[in-house]
């Protein structure tokens, strides 16, 4: 496991869900951290407004800008590069501004990291396997590119490891399956049931409720990270994040209802289903390669990280909202 205190580190899209968990969990480390955020003009940082700031540089620009990500890579030790387009749905209407930011956006991170010396760990995501072939999914499981962003994001991936392989670039890709926790929106399916739940809600809108997922507690997500970051094995090569259980989204619905104490019923929203050939059916994580390589395992059963996401959501219902550029 690496050693934080006193390291310069950057955070791309560290006002995210996952990227604030990471930026808080490198400064209990003791890490120095920088945060690139998407600039906006009202001056919010996202899940960094107010918290940390004190213990944070925060950056505000956009990973399209290769100037601007030298500027905050240039003096760091690790870059954790998690600045991505993110949303399924929306990928559908606007397919060219995630080639923008998730394949273009991480050429000018991995070229800043090549100019600065710095390591990086790039994020990738269970979504670039499509509907599994063979269960649980290695990393060596084909890629299916079944929507516009996960296209974009197995694109953001391959340019990150041709920098291993043609510059040297010493990167790890970080693929997380599906992670969940406090501060995730709604446009993921746990705080969307939750919202709907915890607002006494006597149906709950869903898209398909056969598909089979693979859920991570976030923090569990943030210490993949880390062990990645530490790992020298992983250099040049792809670690799969995962808890190793699957559960489809109609038992999940059960679940949560079960620990809310709430009573609903599931109606299906035509708005939420994917088209046909791009519904990911399955996926199931088999995270050999995290435990062996990294030392990394989950802690945080699903039962007990559903409880304390369930608690956050009723106590935040006010500012859940869509997505945006940030995990």
């Amino acid at each position: 496991m690496a050693e934080w205190q006193g390291r310069t580190v950057l955070v791309t899209g560290g006002e995210g869900f996952i990227g604030s968990t990471l930026v808080e969990r490198l400064v209990r480390e003791g890490a120095e951290v920088r945060a690139l955020v998407h600039y906006n003009p009202f001056g919010r940082a996202g899940w960094l407004d107010p918290e940390v700031h004190a213990d944070v540089a925060v950056l505000p620009g956009d990973v399209r800008d290769a100037e601007r990500v030298f500027t905050a890579v240039e003096g760091c030790d690790v870059v954790f590069h998690l600045a991505a387009l993110i949303g399924i749905p929306y990928s559908y209407l606007a397919p060219e501004s995630y080639v923008q930011v998730n394949v273009t956006g991480t050429h000018n991170v991995a070229r800043a990291c090549l100019r600065a010396g710095a390591r990086m760990v790039h994020t990738s995501t269970s979504e670039t396997y499509g509907t599994a072939r063979s269960v649980p999914i290695a990393e060596d499981h084909p890629l299916q590119p079944q929507s516009p962003y996960s296209a974009s994001k197995i694109g953001g991936d391959m340019m990150a490891l041709s920098f291993f392989h043609a510059f040297e670039l010493p990167v790890s890709v970080v693929r997380p399956f599906n992670t969940y926790g406090p501060r995730q929106s709604t446009r993921a399916v746990i705080p969307t049931i939750l919202s709907q739940l915890h607002a006494g809600a006597s149906e709950i809108a869903l898209g398909s409720t056969s598909p089979t997922r693979d859920f991570n507690y976030v923090d569990d997500t943030v210490a993949g990270f880390l062990a990645v970051a530490g790992c020298e094995r992983a250099v040049g090569d792809v670690v799969n994040i995962g808890s190793g259980r699957e559960i489809s989204i109609g038992d999940l619905v059960a679940l949560l209802v079960d620990i809310t104490g709430g009573k609903a019923r599931i109606v299906t929203d035509p708005e939420r289903l994917r088209p046909p050939g791009s519904e990911v059916e399955r996926l199931l994580c088999d995270n050999s390669r995290a435990r062996e390589w990294a030392g990394w395992a989950p802690e945080v059963s699903l039962e007990e990280g559903l409880a304390r996401t369930s608690t956050w959501v009723a106590e935040h219902r006010h500012v859940l909202g869509t997505g945006g550029y940030a995990v």
